[in-house]
């Protein structure tokens, strides 16, 4: 039932992202506080790092979790609760771009128009391509490398230490 389902939200943000991304609430518009063109670029950056990949299934999981918390609650209910679940989640699929805004807000607030124009430029590389997809495989291999470093140190020092301290206490 969730497969179909998280297709159908996953296909629905692609459309509303396509069509939509740069159409933004008007409350949104009036707080514009970067140029059109800062927050382009800012668009470009996270979209060749696939920044917001993950996020695709933000709206899927918070169906889920709903639908699951109602059938808990009135199981002879379970199929009113799944149409009506789909419903509200596939109404909810256009507030998606106000994500994306806030993200590319985040971006435009830390790097200049021409940085991020710089950054999109090496992520459109072969070499940015190939970082951009496995970055989230090296951070993780780099903070296990740096947990099991930190893990032998430890060791290590509280051996010492121990070590040291024998010999104190011998003197």
């Amino acid at each position: 039932m969730l497969a179909p389902f998280k297709s159908k939200i996953i296909s629905a943000i692609t459309a509303t992202l396509i069509v939509g991304s740069v159409s933004l609430s008007s409350a949104f518009a009036a707080q514009e506080t970067f140029k059109i063109s800062h927050l382009e670029a800012a668009k470009k950056v996270v979209i060749a790092m696939h920044t917001t990949d993950g996020f695709d299934n933000i709206l899927p999981d918070i169906a889920e979790r709903t639908r699951t918390l109602f059938i808990r609650s009135n199981p002879a209910l379970s199929d009113d609760i799944d149409r009506i679940v789909n419903e509200v989640a596939m109404s909810m699929v256009a507030r998606r771009p106000l994500l994306d805004r806030v993200i590319y807000e985040v971006w435009a607030r830390r790097f200049s128009e021409d940085e991020l124009n710089q950054i999109a430029t090496f992520y459109n590389t072969e070499a940015g391509k190939k970082l951009a997809i496995v970055n989230g495989q090296i951070a993780a291999l780099s903070i296990g490398a740096a947990k099991q470093w930190s893990d032998a140190l430890s060791t290590d020092m509280v051996t010492e230490v121990r070590k040291k301290l024998k010999e104190v206490a011998n003197k």
